[in-house]
């Protein structure tokens, strides 16, 4: 009998967790679950609830609802129901893949995210792309020169742009680079009741606009990665394979970014996915810094507007990438490194 309880514990269990993808598998959907449930009950905390909130203070009218409209309008999407009946209907309708209708815009939030998030996620990739490649070149840099002035400098640098956020910083930019020297525009992601001539002077003036929101990622996200080069190629410089290719006569750059870096590599594409979930928050403020027209502006509407449905709708947004970035991250990570279980 003991023999039997013994075999019913161990046996399962261990076919279970040794099926490490499964085990991830299972995480991952445990993590969306528990995501899910908090981005459904959270928004529901707030005080107040849209259309209270649209008939509230004086200088926040924008809609007046009669006391009838208002359980008409509660009814119609099912704000009247109990939060355990409201919190099926939303799994139920997720599975379906329907995330709702927004309160305050009235149209699909699916749609709504649609159209923001090509602002966001082009900020977003190309702010990536270029305090990767920088902060890869600075950190072999310093490692190159360890200890000397040039390392000396570029650490101190780094280390003070860390310690800045990245609204800070880019109320330091929106000052000095748009409202005292006028180089950029203030705000907004393109210039409006423009005529644009070619298809080219409208993409230049969208990158006009862009300018200084990437340049406020960039330096927020830069440090970062200049620590993680830095460390891995310190860590690389010392092999044994790297003396020999000094002893070889081979010329600095080609030992450094030829054969250091590609081994130095491995970490800094594991913090690049992994960078993808802070530099989406990070968007979140400087959007809201530069009034810029992408999902971080529509989230602190929505918030205003007590809008349950596009707050859920946008931290699902949220969530999906930075899981997706998570798990690409560590596929990634045992593909480039076989010696990680």
């Amino acid at each position: 009998m003991k023999s039997l309880i013994t075999s019913f514990r161990t046996l399962p269990s261990s076919k279970l967790f040794d099926n490490k993808p499964l085990k991830k598998l299972c995480e991952y959907l445990i993590t969306f679950f528990c995501i899910i449930t908090l981005n459904f009950f959270l928004p529901r905390l707030l005080p107040g609830d849209p259309f209270t909130f649209l008939t509230g203070a004086a200088d926040e009218v924008t809609v007046t609802y009669t006391e009838e409209q208002l359980s008409r309008y509660k009814a119609y999407f099912g704000l009247d129901k109990p939060l355990s009946v409201q919190y099926t209907d939303y799994l139920l309708n997720l599975l379906h893949g329907d995330i709702g209708y927004s309160l305050y815009y009235n149209e699909d939030v699916l749609v709504l995210l649609g159209k923001r998030s090509v602002w966001t996620i082009s900020l977003v990739v190309v702010s990536l792309l270029i305090s990767c490649m920088v902060g890869i070149i600075l950190g072999s840099i310093s490692a190159w020169n360890r200890d000397n002035s040039i390392d000396r400098f570029l650490y101190f640098s780094m280390i003070c742009f860390s310690e800045i956020p990245a609204f800070l910083i880019g109320l330091v930019l929106l000052f000095a680079g748009a409202a005292w020297l006028c180089w950029f525009p203030l705000s907004g992601g393109m210039s409006i009741f423009v005529s644009f001539a070619t298809p080219v002077h409208k993409a230049l003036d969208l990158v006009h606009h862009a300018m200084l929101p990437v340049i406020t990622l960039v330096l927020a996200r830069l440090s970062g990665f200049y620590m993680i080069s830095r460390s891995s190629m310190l860590t690389v410089l010392a092999k044994d394979y790297m003396r020999t290719a000094r002893g070889k006569g081979l010329s600095h750059s080609r030992i450094l970014f030829v054969h250091a870096l590609r081994n130095a590599a491995i970490p800094v594409i594991t913090r690049v996915f992994l960078s993808l979930g802070t530099v989406f928050s990070g968007a979140v403020l400087v959007e809201n810094v530069f009034n810029y027209p992408g999902v971080g502006q529509l989230m602190r509407e929505s918030v205003m507007m007590r809008d349950y449905i596009l707050i859920q709708g946008i931290f699902l947004f949220f969530a999906v990438s930075v899981l997706t970035m998570n798990l690409i991250a560590d596929i990634l990570y045992k593909k480039l490194d076989p010696r990680v279980t």
